[in-house]
């Protein structure tokens, strides 16, 4: 029994295809195919259901992917405890970020780590779907907002402010509102990921008021969000580190009204372990280094409201 075969079919499992796997593991589709059947044939038992759909793991290949997803857990944390009393960092590392977040500011700060550190191996999923850390094999997120109760740990890294934004084209044509009730009588883009109310829930004088759009577009990507606010399209809620720049050059306003929007915590988490690999932690004090606190989004103009 091989361990490259270990690590292949928990790739297939936690992948969902040999695709997917191949591609997660850097081989060919064929040398996943090579490397399951060996393992089956060592453990002399069907791991994987194959079908001409999907693949689906037997009842014995549920129960050997818990065992060998756990020992190779255990083996990446010895690996890295081996590594860090030889003061060099090494080794895969599994990063899940939501898509505008990584393209506009994790990029940069990411190539400079992987500079530093040569031999970590980097698998970064950009995507803004909420992931299974333990059940996928990641070895960290990002997720921004409020964070569910869970078994994570979860370390702030800095915190972004949501803004209502419109292009002055916009303005010219249609005024602005100055009351959270006075937003139904304007078009808005909305994040499709995301309840309208919740987008909406604004803070004023202690309390919470909800307002309301007429929808020009939904969309689950901030970035289009963001440059179908500066075509005009319609006023939006979107995150201070997608729109700092266009506020910054004037292409969108921050519009006051009576009520505040949130501010909320970027968070790296990562599964409970007895000790959290020191690749992970120089990733978020390298993180959290790089944003700075307030963060080097925060300009003047969206300071000031």
């Amino acid at each position: 029994m091989k361990l490259e075969g270990i690590r292949t079919f928990v790739a297939i499992a936690e992948a969902g295809s040999i695709t997917a796997a191949a591609r997660r593991l850097g081989v060919a589709k064929s040398v996943v195919s090579h490397r399951l059947s060996e393992l089956e044939n060592a453990v002399g038992a069907r791991l994987i259901q194959r079908s001409s759909r999907r693949l689906s793991l037997t009842e014995q290949g549920m129960t050997f992917h818990r065992f060998c997803a756990r020992m190779l857990s255990e083996l990446d944390e010895a690996v890295s405890l081996v590594a860090e009393e030889g003061h060099e960092l090494c080794g895969p590392l599994r990063l899940a970020v939501p898509m505008s977040f990584g393209l506009l500011h994790l990029g940069p700060a990411l190539f400079r780590f992987l500079k530093l550190h040569p031999s970590i191996r980097l698998d970064l999923d950009l995507n803004d779907r909420m992931v299974d850390l333990v059940g996928e094999g990641y070895d960290m997120a990002i997720r921004i907002g409020r964070l569910p109760d869970s078994s994570l740990v979860a370390r702030r890294l800095v915190s972004t402010r949501y803004l209502l934004v419109a292009s002055p084209d916009y303005a010219r044509e249609h005024g602005l509102p100055r009351r959270v009730e006075d937003l139904a009588e304007h078009r808005g883009i909305l994040y499709s990921n995301v309840h309208p109310n919740d987008q909406l829930r604004f803070e004023r004088d202690g309390s919470s008021v909800t307002g309301h759009f007429r929808s020009a577009m939904q969309v689950n990507n901030g970035d289009l969000m963001r440059d179908a606010a500066i075509a005009g399209l319609g006023l939006a809620v979107i995150p201070d580190f997608i729109v700092w720049q266009a506020v910054a050059d004037g292409r969108l306003q921050v519009v006051p009204l009576d009520g505040s929007l949130p501010e909320v915590g970027i968070h790296a988490v990562f599964p409970q372990t007895r000790h959290l690999p020191a690749k992970v932690r120089a990733l978020v004090d390298h993180l959290a280094e790089t944003f700075g606190d307030p963060p080097y989004w925060r300009c003047e103009k969206i300071g000031d409201g």
